[in-house]
């Protein structure tokens, strides 16, 4: 039987968040360095570019690996690091190629491995849901962030909308914007490309 904790062990109870400020804290509030958020949207409307701002974003404070399953070690993927200036935060950046749920296992058990995996996408990776619980199970102290392709306005698959209600912090992409609900407050748009963004939903809605 589990450990019963009572109102003081919460209270007292220390947890390592992440302090993000400007428009980061705006859309996602300080999230928990922990669990796992989806980032979910139609093809060509940024999810990877959003995927990789998040990763940038994220390196200020922590090791960030981008496991890029749809693309691998790509032309697309190098354009995708060479907009956002990526070589700015190498010392603290790895990109994986396709590599699956095993040595991703093998990889995150090392010392000194990152503690944000970006995985794009689920769909690509063919993961299971026992998988995702497992990896979530077996490095509470790890984030996760998975890339999903939609069908119709959800998530595409089981196990991706299982995901989905399962996130902290969920993202939905459309127009070159995304749209954060999430478990530690903010809640405000995050443009994943203004000018892009500006031309799909109008000038007038353009903030």
């Amino acid at each position: 039987m589990k450990r019963a904790y009572s109102v003081s062990n919460v209270m007292n109870a220390k947890f390592k968040t992440l302090p993000f400020d400007g428009q980061w804290l705006e859309a996602v509030g300080c999230p928990q360095l922990g669990g796992s958020w989806l980032i979910y949207g139609a093809p060509k409307n940024g999810k990877t570019s959003l995927a990789m701002q998040a990763a940038k974003y994220l390196c200020r404070f922590t090791k960030v690996a981008y496991n890029s399953v749809e693309e691998g070690l790509s032309l697309s993927i190098r354009s995708a690091m060479q907009r956002l200036n990526m070589e700015e935060v190498s010392r603290r950046f790895v990109l994986l190629d396709k590599e699956d749920v095993k040595d991703l296992t093998e990889r995150l058990s090392k010392r000194c491995s990152p503690d944000v995996v970006i995985v794009d996408s689920v769909q690509f990776m063919g993961l299971k849901w026992s998988e995702y619980k497992t990896l979530k199970d077996n490095f509470p102290n790890k984030l996760f962030i998975y890339v999903s392709h939609i069908d119709g306005n959800k998530p595409e698959g089981s196990v991706a909308q299982k995901i989905w209600r399962d996130s902290n912090v969920y993202i939905r992409v459309e127009g070159f914007r995304g749209f954060p609900v999430g478990r530690y407050g903010g809640g405000k748009h995050l443009d994943i490309s203004k000018e892009k963004a500006s031309a799909y939903w109008g000038l007038n809605n353009a903030e």
